[in-house]
């Protein structure tokens, strides 16, 4: 029996230094995969079992080719200050000295410690008194 693979070829063909060489069309498919794929350069060329420098390399020729401008990073918005004023905070108990508590007739219980609270409880039982009845 004859064996079907020819042991005279190398698999992949390499250089004198030992690199693998990638023919030119299937460099190409490379490159319109790595474009449809949305991945980022280093990411798709650790799928594909391609150093990174070569990938890039490879990336590069190909944009000078079509005469685009080289990818860079973003320009970063340059600094911008804000001035915030913060006033002193208030103590809890600033308007009421004793806090109030307030049940509801459904049995909850709300204490308020300052008279801004009033309004939010006013909110409160009403949302509660709309509620549907529990089952």
């Amino acid at each position: 029996m004859t064996d079907m693979i020819r042991t005279d070829e190398p698999l992949l063909k390499t250089d004198g230094v030992g690199r693998v060489k990638t023919p030119p069309e299937r460099r190409e498919q490379l490159l319109d995969e790595f474009e449809r794929s949305g991945l980022s350069g280093a990411k798709f060329a650790e799928l594909a079992g391609i150093k990174y420098q070569t990938f890039a390399a490879w990336v590069g020729r190909r944009r000078k080719q079509r005469g685009l401008a080289p990818t860079s990073v973003p320009a970063v918005n340059p600094v911008r200050w804000l001035e915030a004023v913060v006033s002193e905070a208030k103590s809890p108990a600033s308007n009421l000295t004793t806090p109030v508590r307030l049940r509801l007739p459904t049995g909850a219980c709300i204490e308020l410690s300052d008279l801004n609270q009033v309004s939010l409880a006013a909110a409160l039982a009403q949302a509660l008194a709309k509620a549907p009845a529990p089952c």
